[in-house]
């Protein structure tokens, strides 16, 4: 009789890095384009070609390291892993085995990026030697769970099998050689949602820091989730075999993947009692139109992969100034601009999630809200206006003309009521259009608000004068009127006058009859 049962997850996850070229050639790095025409003898594994490190791959690889908080080596190396596959032209891969470039990092999942049904449970790592920390953490008044990052290292990607209807498939080898990091964790993960979340988290962070394009459509990050359970019965824990399923490429198929592996690993050992053996691993495949896992391969051990130094790559020391470099490049990450932004703005968590999901939309807000009087109200506009239309038309914040100053005049307008907020979506929408500063467009259209409370106060007499029945419903008790009066106020301004001002003279006015 099965008392309880718990999951556990790791995951490894493969991201292609943005460099101008291959990683041990001269070849373009970029996705796309007609197949098999951006190869060369060394990316195609051709006798006697002899690979070379690509500019930029190294350091890449250690501002990743450095965003998720791992040690970087100060010597490593290149190894090769034997195995067959059609697309893996030279029959083994330049990866990097026992010496990775970066080691020991983690990431922090925040708690509130979960469900509250889905919430993380339990306070401990699995490794009680973990450096005596809490795998649930609290900082500055917010909990995360901590995925403990294992291992970076730097390796080569395959080509590509592209499979057909009918007998035939076909290799595109344009990917063969492209640059990739491998990011390996423990197995610190309880659930689906936390596997899903882990892989987003590190989405956002790497393309924070301009690592990765990081689009999961076009392959340039992919994950292998490893799946078992523990098993408690009787009193007695068990452990089921790990399942290693490959190549999931979207937070959904990670979710669903391991729910449906750990209800079909559950059921196994309940029928067959298979139990966890170090050496031993299935590789299995995600059917996603049927929903289910499917076995791929088994592994026995890595020796069956025959990991060898790689002999025409020397081992090589990294310098104190690239790794310098790569910290640098790092910068402020999501989340600490999340409570920062919190804290110095009074912004909420939607609003914070929304003006961090790029690096360059967060750049933006932040140059217009220095600029700003206040803001908050710069904050509105970019939510509110300025994201509603790239949504609507598919776009990024590279894509539009107008800049932070835009932004910070428009919501300094509002903000001082020279303009109605009616008066500031036309602003905003002919600043769009035009480039012009709202200023600018504010003067030529004659907009500004009438602030003179004289002038104010005699429209809302000729009003009151010219709406005498209103005034007797005003006297019978019927406040609503309030409103309509006012909206009369705003037409004889043509819409200039200031309203706060407008209302309170008003009201005013009414109480004296």
């Amino acid at each position: 009789m099965i008392d309880k049962w718990e999951i556990v997850i790791g995951c490894e996850i493969h991201t292609q890095l943005l460099t101008k070229t291959k990683a041990f050639c001269s070849c373009e790095n970029r996705y796309g384009g007609m197949p098999d025409t951006r190869v060369c003898p060394v990316c195609l594994g051709l006798p006697g070609a002899m690979p070379r490190i690509s500019k930029g791959y190294v350091e890449l690889g250690a501002v990743a390291g450095q965003a998720l908080n791992c040690n970087i080596a100060r010597f490593t190396k290149f190894d090769r892993k034997h195995y067959f596959y059609p697309d893996l032209a030279k029959g083994y891969q330049i990866t990097q085995y026992d010496i990775p470039l970066c080691t020991d990092g983690y990431v922090d999942l925040p708690f509130r990026s979960f469900p509250k049904d889905e919430q993380p449970g339990g306070n401990k790592c699995r490794d009680k030697n973990f450096k005596g920390e809490d795998c649930i953490i609290e900082n500055d008044g917010q909990k995360y769970r901590r995925v403990r990052v294992e291992r970076i290292h730097l390796e080569e990607d395959v080509g590509k099998s592209l499979h057909l209807q009918g007998s035939h498939s076909y290799i595109d080898y344009n990917r063969c050689g492209t640059p990739l990091i491998e990011i390996v964790t423990k197995p610190d993960m309880t659930s689906p949602e936390e596997a899903a979340l882990f892989m987003q988290t590190v989405q956002e962070i790497l393309r924070y820091v301009k690592v990765t394009n990081g689009n999961l459509e076009e392959g340039n990050m992919r994950c292998d989730a490893n799946i078992n359970l523990n098993v408690w019965e009787d009193g007695k824990l068990y452990h089921t075999p790990i399942s290693e399923i490959k190549n999931l490429n979207s937070f959904k198929a990670i979710r669903d993947a391991c729910t449906y592996e750990a209800q079909r690993q559950l059921k196994e050992f309940q029928e067959d009692r298979q139990e966890f053996n170090p050496g031993f691993k299935v590789t299995m495949g995600w059917n996603e139109v049927e929903g289910k896992t499917v076995v791929q391969r088994t592994k026995n051990s890595f020796v069956d992969y025959r990991f060898v130094v790689e002999p025409d790559i020397k081992p090589f020391t990294v310098s104190e100034e690239l790794i310098a470099r790569a910290k640098e490049n790092v910068g402020e990450l999501p989340e600490a601009k999340r409570q920062r932004y919190k804290k110095q703005y009074g912004m909420t968590d939607f609003d914070v999630e929304t003006i961090t999901s790029s690096k360059d939309l967060a750049n933006f807000f932040e140059e217009a809200a220095l600029k700003a009087k206040n803001p908050k109200k710069a904050v509105n506009l970019i939510l509110a206006e300025l994201l509603a239309v790239l949504n609507e038309k598919k776009q990024t914040i590279n894509d539009v003309s107008i800049t932070p100053l835009h932004i910070a005049e428009l919501s300094d307008f509002l903000d001082d009521g020279k303009i109605t907020s009616k008066q500031g979506k036309e602003v905003f929408a002919e600043m769009l259009a035009s480039n012009k500063m709202p200023s600018q467009i504010i003067k030529e259209k004659g907009m500004e608000v009438v602030s003179d409370s004289s002038a104010i106060e005699k429209m809302v007499q000729d009003v009151i004068a010219a709406n005498p029945k209103a005034v007797e419903d005003y006297k019978s008790g019927k406040t609503n009127v309030t409103g309509w009066l006012m909206g009369q106020v705003m037409k004889m301004s043509q819409g200039k006058a200031n309203p706060k001002q407008a209302t309170e003279l008003l009201t005013k006015a009414l109480s004296e009859l």
